[in-house]
């Protein structure tokens, strides 16, 4: 099962890399990419119908692999996104909590604020 989730991270971790800095590959990148991590196409099927070798197929999805990475790496999107994306489901939470006890609005209103300020220098 772990095996699975940890497969199942991977290819998340590609598909956000891709969202992000797809754009920066050539279209022939593109399309191998996309049909290797998101159409989950076999390197021996995307071998066939572009008419280039299996280890051609692996070697270019390693090297776009490596630039999405290398771009993260200097870049941080993702990591800015997925920061972000976890301090507004904090503020989801609160106001989920807050709309079931209706206790101290002020103190909810001051934690949402402290979260939009940590959101404000992540970016």
């Amino acid at each position: 099962m772990i095996a699975k989730v940890t497969a199942m991270d991977k290819i998340l971790e590609q598909a956000l890399l891709y969202d992000f800095y797809g754009e920066l590959l050539t279209p022939h990148q593109k399309e191998i990419y996309e049909q290797f991590v998101l159409d989950d196409l076999s390197l021996s099927e995307i071998a066939e119908s572009e008419g280039i070798s299996r280890q051609g197929v692996h070697d270019l999805v390693r090297r776009c692999q490596k630039a999405l990475e290398g771009y993260e790496a200097k870049l941080h999107l993702v990591e800015r996104f997925l920061a972000v994306k976890e301090k507004v489901s904090q503020i989801d939470r609160m106001l989920e909590e807050w709309e079931q006890d209706k206790k101290d609005p002020e103190m909810i209103i001051q934690r949402i604020r402290g979260i939009s300020s940590a959101i404000i220098e992540e970016l």
